[in-house]
């Protein structure tokens, strides 16, 4: 990997950010100060520090947004605001990506990766990964509607719906409930809904397996992940 890349890595700015610190002798490989930015540093062999403190080098990164409304889950368009974004430009250079989608009005939680592996992982639909959407309705639903969430809905395309939870927060009637899915067809949410003869009006994803949206992130705000919270989504504590 050339120098100039791996200080962009490192969270260290832009390519023409890193080329200005390497003039500088920011950046020693096994010891030895590197300036050119064309030389060549083996990430994973060689030891190097920056500014005198020991680095390490990392290939994935692995996000945690809460996205905002008006933003489309993508990484680039020529018209709308995606994802990509609302990312720092130390963030935008691993070329992280959504794990899964949500519509361009949808507001809530959104995982974003480099890592594709993880990202086919914990998509699979042999997974069965929860995901829990707080929705706004336009009419309060009951029993009735929650019973036939359990049972599977029948989409306007005839897709029969995997059993699914609604939760009426222990009201008879609701119209701002929790629906858990475990998979993710295409305005799934809002289809199911319209099925019932409903509307949602709002609709905020709140948590993706055991990983609940951190309450302190403002829209449009985002996080890493925790060593905890990725082995949670990896299966690794099923």
């Amino acid at each position: 990997m050339r120098a100039d890349k791996l200080l962009a890595s490192l969270g260290y700015g832009s390519r023409k950010d890193v080329k200005k610190l390497l003039k500088q002798g920011a950046l020693s490989v096994n010891g030895d100060i590197v300036k050119d930015p064309k030389t060549h540093v083996d990430e994973y062999e060689d030891e190097f520090e920056v500014f005198g403190e020991p680095a390490v080098y990392r290939k994935y990164i692995y996000l945690m947004m809460n996205k905002p409304p008006g933003v489309i889950s993508a990484t680039e368009d020529e018209t709308e605001e995606t994802l990509s974004d609302l990312l720092e430009e130390e963030d935008r250079f691993f070329e992280p990506f959504p794990v899964g989608r949500l519509d361009k009005d949808t507001t809530g939680l959104v995982l974003m990766t480099n890592d594709g592996k993880w990202a086919h992982r914990l998509m699979s639909p042999n997974r069965h990964v929860d995901k829990i959407y707080r929705v706004h309705l336009a009419h309060p639903v009951g029993e009735k509607e929650a019973e036939a969430c359990r049972k599977g809905l029948t989409l306007d395309d005839g897709y029969v719906t995997k059993p699914a939870d609604l939760d009426l927060f222990g009201k008879e009637e609701a119209d701002v409930v929790h629906l858990t899915i475990r998979e993710g067809k295409y305005h799934q949410v809002k289809r199911m809904f319209a099925a019932l003869g409903n509307h949602v009006e709002r609709l905020k994803r709140e948590k993706i397996g055991g990983v609940q949206l951190d309450p302190e992130l403002e829209p449009g705000m985002y996080r890493e992940l925790t060593e905890e919270e990725r082995s949670l989504l990896s299966g690794e504590n099923d």
